[in-house]
């Protein structure tokens, strides 16, 4: 809506977008008119002036007007922030196609971010008039993923804005700038074509991978599209694309039993005498851009080593106690971790230190140190995607049976690719497991967002030598005795944390794991 100055203007239609017209009216001296859009198409942006001019002031008054655009409101769905700090993601999957019927919180496609995958749902009822993206580009977030055409009018209000111009002698003059304006508008509209996306055929609408099967596929330049899947629910498995590609990639719907061999998948995955250039994956990328930030970390080292007898004897009788009771619990037996992050809790109470993180750390200056009063461990997980280290809040208000429940919750999400985002958030002390994989002393690296972390090596039966009562005297001396041994590596920034206080926060915590009993003793 706008006010018109005093004069009559006939038969107004002035084009904005494409097929967007201002409807023919009448400006009328003091009066305000509501024009009419009339849309075959697409909703254009209607970007318009207007200039109001009264006896009484000395300046024009410019001020921008909303339009109500009629039914079929093409609406475009922008993609949200999913993540703290992800900025893109690839589009893995659509569940959609151009003129489907959706409706509210209905699935339009998966995405791929740094960390996870994310299913997208609408957040209007309508039709689908246009996908922005293929399957495999990288999608901004804040961007449109697609345009969805609604039953509703859209209505955009802008509040106006005041800018003072030279008063005009009369009432035309002084406004060439506003037609300029709108004439420039239009001509750009009609001169620029609009863009065309490339449309996915069915087949890969509905295509069932998870998106480490889809990773392999694109590494090797498969569509998995043309790939008939074995699994449930016509799930294409990994064993899949290996026997779609051990047989020239032609497609043989066996069953996974007949998947191809090690070997033969092996020369597939990984052809002899080829080499290739493949993009980095997203979890990749992540660690690529966290890992180049660590380098401005001056790392301090430590290691030392475990004995587990006694925590071997704590965790037997939980495990005794789990088995007589297995309903109370969504896991059948607790590991080693659970023990090992409720004694770093502890720790963390003596050296609250460990658990800051820097603040402003480009300058000495202005480097402050935040103390943190939650503590959240991370625990370094190897999914399908790849390394990911989701954290367990609040530990020093959880018992170990509740952190062995969480950590059972953050295991099994892993394993589907679907920890929640909130779950990757807010870590203050990072423990690395890699043990189970192999290795004794490790080298872990120290995140910008924590000052210290610690890798746990591989247990091994090792002699050493411990004080036994002999059996013929009743004495004691020593013996060179079996015991359960772990090794322990820890890395600090050592801008902020220097080698005495990483040794003494290591025996704090050793103190308690190798005699978790007393944890009884500080319950409050």
């Amino acid at each position: 809506m706008f006010a018109a100055s005093r004069s009559s203007l006939h038969a107004l239609k002035t084009k904005v977008g494409q097929s967007t017209y201002i409807s023919t009216a009448r400006m009328v001296s003091g009066q305000r008119l509501r024009y009419s859009i009339s849309t075959k198409t697409t909703t254009a942006a209607l970007c318009s002036k207007a200039i109001r001019q009264h006896n009484n002031y000395g300046a024009n008054r410019v001020q921008r007007f909303h339009a109500s655009a009629l039914s079929n409101a093409k609406v475009p769905f922008l993609l949200a922030d999913i993540g703290e700090g992800i900025t893109e993601c690839e589009v893995i999957q659509w569940f959609v196609k151009a003129g489907d019927k959706v409706e509210e919180f209905d699935r339009l496609c998966e995405v791929q971010s740094d960390k996870a995958s994310v299913e997208i749902t609408s957040r209007f009822t309508g039709t689908v008039a246009e996908l922005k993206y293929k399957v495999g580009d990288m999608a901004k977030v804040g961007s449109p993923l697609v345009d969805i055409e609604t039953g509703d009018g859209a209505v955009e209000e802008v509040a106006p804005v005041e800018v003072s111009t030279p008063a005009p002698e009369d009432g035309l003059k002084g406004r060439s700038h506003v037609v300029q304006d709108m004439n420039a508008v239009a001509a750009m509209m009609d001169n620029t074509p609009p863009a065309k996306v490339e449309i996915p055929t069915a087949e890969h609408i509905l295509t069932f991978a998870t998106p480490a099967v889809r990773r392999v596929a694109k590494e090797n330049n498969v569509d998995i599209a043309l790939i008939k899947g074995s699994g449930k629910a016509g799930r294409v498995m990994k064993e899949d694309v290996m026997s779609y590609l051990a047989n020239g990639r032609q497609s043989t719907a066996a069953p996974k039993a007949a998947a191809a061999s090690p070997v033969a998948a092996a020369k597939a995955h990984i052809p002899a005498g080829e080499d290739k250039v493949v993009p980095l994956s997203m979890i990749q990328k992540a660690m690529f851009k966290q890992m180049t930030k660590s380098l401005s970390i001056p790392h301090f080292g430590f290691a030392d080593e475990i004995i587990l007898d006694n925590a071997t004897a704590f965790r037997t009788a939980l495990n005794s106690h789990i088995a007589k009771t297995p309903e109370k619990y969504n896991f059948k037996k607790v590991s080693y971790m659970p023990i090992f992050i409720k004694a770093l809790s502890i720790a963390l109470e003596q050296y609250p230190i460990l658990n800051a993180c820097v603040v402003d750390g480009e300058d000495a200056s202005s480097a402050k140190l935040k103390f943190r009063a939650s503590h959240n461990i991370g625990v370094a997980m190897d999914t399908p995607n790849g390394l990911i280290v989701p954290n367990i809040k609040n530990v020093q208000n959880l018992s170990v049976l509740e952190i062995a429940s969480e950590l059972a919750r953050l295991q099994e999400a892993g394993k589907k690719n679907a920890i929640p985002m909130a779950d990757l958030r807010d870590g203050t002390l990072s423990l690395s497991n890699v043990g189970m994989i192999g290795g004794t002393y490790l080298n872990p690296v120290v995140v910008t967002s924590e000052v210290a972390i610690a890798a746990v090596g591989k247990m091994q039966r090792l002699p050493r030598y411990k004080m036994v009562e002999d059996e013929t005297t009743g004495k004691l001396v020593e013996r060179v005795v079996p015991q359960t041994i772990v090794n322990v590596s820890w890395s600090a920034d050592h801008r902020v944390i220097d080698g005495a206080t990483v040794a003494r926060f290591s025996e704090a915590w050793k103190s308690v794991v190798e005699n978790p009993f007393l944890l009884g003793g500080m319950l409050r």
